[in-house]
This record gives C-alpha cells, sequence and structure tokens, in this order.
C-alpha cells in the first residue's frame, strides 16, 4: 500500500466488543489476570499480554505497531517523550568504559544527556560532525558502542549520509546506530532502511502534529526493543500514557496530508526568505544554495520538510524584532505542529551550549528556527515580510 494508506491504517484495531471504529483508550493502571500461571507468565513476558501498564498497554501497543510498520522495523516502544526515547535508546547500549559518537549539531537536551549526565556514570564520547564520514571513523575506538546522528539536524538542518555512517558503524563489532529522525518523520525518511539500527522520534512534534500530547518512540529489532523495554522502561518509569498515545495516533492519520504541506509552504517560505534584504542566510535542504545538504537530501528524504533555520541581520535585537513582531506565526519551543511556530535556538532549545559552542557550529545569536505549517502560505510570507521590515539596523 501507498505510504498515505499505511499511515492511516497499519496497526488499527477496531474494537471487537462494540464495533467502535476509532480504538478505544484502554485507560487503567493495571488488569485484572484470570490465574497465578498466567499472572507469572504475563510478568515475566510483556510481550505475551498485558499486566501492567507500565510495562505495556493496548493503546500504546497500537501505536507501536503503526511507528514499527511506517519504519520498516520488527518492533517500536512508546515513551513519555522525544528524549525518554532517546536516553533509553542509548543507555540501553552504554555502560562505564563504553565509548559514544555524536554529532556536533544535536538538539541540546541531547547534548546535556551526552556531556554532562552519561559521563558521571563512567561514559566516555567524542563531538564530530557527522556529515564527514571520515571524521566518523577517525573517532571510532575499540570501547565504542554508540553512533549517535540526528538528520536532519536541529537546528542547522545539515543533513547526515545515513548509509555511509551505517557501514562504518558495522565494520566494527557491537556497534549501534541510533538515528533521531524526528525532524523528517517517517513520512520523508527511513533510517533503518538506510542501515541504523535504531530510529527515535520525540512523537511530540510532526507524528502527533496538533501540540496537544506529549510521546516518544523508538523502533528497531525485536531483541533491541525487548531491551529497551525491560528493564529500562521497567526501571526509569519513562511510559507513554494511553491517552497521548491515542491523541498521537489521531495525529497520524493525517500525517501525509500535512507533510505534503509543510513541505510545499517551507519551500516557499524558504525562497521567499534567502531574497530578504534583512537575512543573511537560510539553512534549509529544499535549497540549491544549501549545496552538499541539498544533494544529499534529494538522495535520502522523500521531501525537505518544514524546517528550517534563519540567520536575521541585526543579531540577537533582530531575532527578537521578528519573533515578537510575527501575527500569526507563534513564538513558541516547539517544531511540527499544524500551525507555523517561531523560536530562537541559541536562548531557548541550545541554551545549555556556551556561546563558543553554538557559534562553532552555526548556531548564531541572530539565528531563529522556524517550524512552517500549513496556513496559507502567502500569508505566512506577508507576516514574515512585515516583521522583518521592522528591523532597524
Amino acid at each position: 500500500m501507498d505510504l498515505n494508506t499505511r499511515v492511516i491504517h497499519e496497526g488499527q484495531v477496531h474494537d471487537p466488543a462494540t464495533g467502535s471504529h476509532v480504538s478505544p483508550i484502554y485507560q487503567t493502571s493495571t488488569y485484572v489476570l484470570p490465574n497465578f500461571k498466567e499472572a507469572v507468565r504475563l510478568n515475566q513476558d510483556v510481550n505475551a499480554g498485558f499486566s501492567y501498564s507500565r510495562f505495556g498497554s493496548p493503546t500504546v501497543a497500537e501505536f507501536e505497531r503503526k511507528i514499527a510498520a511506517l519504519e520498516g522495523a520488527e518492533a517500536a516502544l512508546g515513551t513519555a517523550s522525544g528524549l525518554a526515547a532517546i536516553s533509553i535508546a542509548t543507555m540501553s547500549k552504554l555502560g562505564a568504559g563504553s565509548h559514544l559518537i555524536f554529532g556536533d549539531v544535536i538538539y541540546g537536551c541531547s547534548f546535556t544527556l551526552f556531556t554532562q549526565i552519561l559521563p558521571h556514570y563512567g561514559v566516555e564520547y567524542t563531538i564530530v560532525d557527522t556529515t564527514d564520514p571520515e571524521a566518523v571513523k577517525k573517532a571510532m575506538r575499540p570501547n565504542t558502542k554508540v553512533i549517535y546522528v540526528e538528520t536532519p539536524a536541529n537546528p542547522t538542518l545539515k543533513i547526515t549520509d545515513i548509509a555511509a555512517i551505517a557501514e562504518i558503524a558495522h565494520a566494527q563489532k557491537d556497534v549501534t546506530l541510533v538515528v533521531d529522525s524526528t525532524f523528517a518523520s517517517p513520512y520523508l525518511q527511513n533510517p533503518l532502511a538506510l542501515g541504523a539500527d535504531a530510529v527515535v522520534h520525540s512523537a511530540t512534534k510532526y507524528l502527533c502534529g496538533h501540540g496537544t500530547a506529549l510521546g516518544g518512540v523508538i523502533a528497531g529489532k525485536q531483541a533491541y526493543i525487548d531491551r529497551c523495554r525491560m528493564p529500562f522502561i521497567q526501571c526509569f518509569g519513562s511510559v507513554l500514557d494511553p491517552f497521548a498515545a491515542w491523541q498521537i495516533m489521531q495525529g497520524m492519520k493525517s500525517l501525509g496530508l500535512r507533510m505534503e504541506r509543510h513541505c510545499e509552504n517551507a519551500q516557499k517560505v524558504a525562497e521567499f526568505l534567502e531574497g530578504h534584504k534583512n537575512v543573511t542566510k537560510v539553512y534549509y535542504p529544499g535549497l540549491p544554495s544549501f549545496g552538499k545538504y541539498h544533494e544529499l537530501a534529494k538522495k535520502q528524504m522523500r521531501g525537505f520538510g518544514g524546517m528550517m533555520s534563519v540567520d536575521i541581520k541585526g543579531g540577537q535585537d533582530g531575532a527578537a524584532t521578528v519573533m515578537e513582531s510575527v501575527e500569526i506565526i507563534s513564538l513558541a519551543t516547539s517544531l511540527g505542529n499544524i500551525d507555523s511556530l517561531i523560536q530562537h535556538s541559541p536562548s531557548m532549545s541550545h541554551f545549555d551550549m556556551t556561546p563558543e559552542e553554538r557559534h562553532a557550529v552555526e548556531i548564531f545569536d541572530g539565528q531563529v528556527r522556524l517550524s512552517v505549517g500549513c496556513e496559507c502560505v502567502d500569508d505566512l510570507i506577508a507576516d514574515l515580510d512585515q516583521a522583518l521590515n521592522k528591523i532597524k539596523l
């Protein structure tokens, strides 16, 4: 089936008790077990059924089946947030004395997890430009266990060649390539098909699409997902709530329609911004001026997405003027909503990085990140134009 059909129908279960077309929300913490033998079995084999909602629930299981199908994975695991998915996906493979390689441009909280939290538990790390396969190869050590890649990267939209990094990872025994594909969604990119071992998403973003629920998901091989679930979900408690899973699944039904509109709108917005007198650079994979990233995005993605970053003249003051002057676009620290959002990456999503760390990877003080929504694109362009024209240089 076509992806637009699959995103609506994959994993869906019509309620056998009532015939309800939309799956019910199983809003329960526990399940009545028929006898002692079954109680023991279900508590020791969470894939066999349901005993306690921290281990799994029918609603979350349906969400997991949908993601596994869309990503071409054997299994998936829903989590309480995107960062929970990132934490579990990496920590399930790391331990004291192990080594982690990750990209120089990643989400700010992921950067904090890898540089400030995991080292307390004996995990070593190396930061590299993952868009340079040779740099990744040089960073490999005998104790390397995880290579972590964001592509497109947050917030500068750098594109990493997943297949090239997978080849490097798998040249050494027991190295797991984890790809955060949140900016692309399963509609535009499937990292597992390109050689990744695991893909993570913040389901809060494009999968939900309406800013109504928090959630995350990990997809990969069954054995890997089983380890992520038990003991990590069991002991961390980063469980996806059934109501949140249900909300995300309702949003997913329009994922294809939304992503096509996001891509179409973002391309036109990026082209407009590239020619504006108060813009110095637009970071968007759909622009030929994005060079090698444009070419790579054409190769491994089915569209260029709805995310971009923009360097505004006037530095932080110029960025602040734009963010405070837009009328349709909302100033908010998220992305992937059906409506357009704008944020200041240096002081919002990437505030944990020092100015020197940010500037070294092109996260400049006058940079805003745009999540282009599904409004009329002419209205979005007019809104940005009037805001940009208020900058006083």
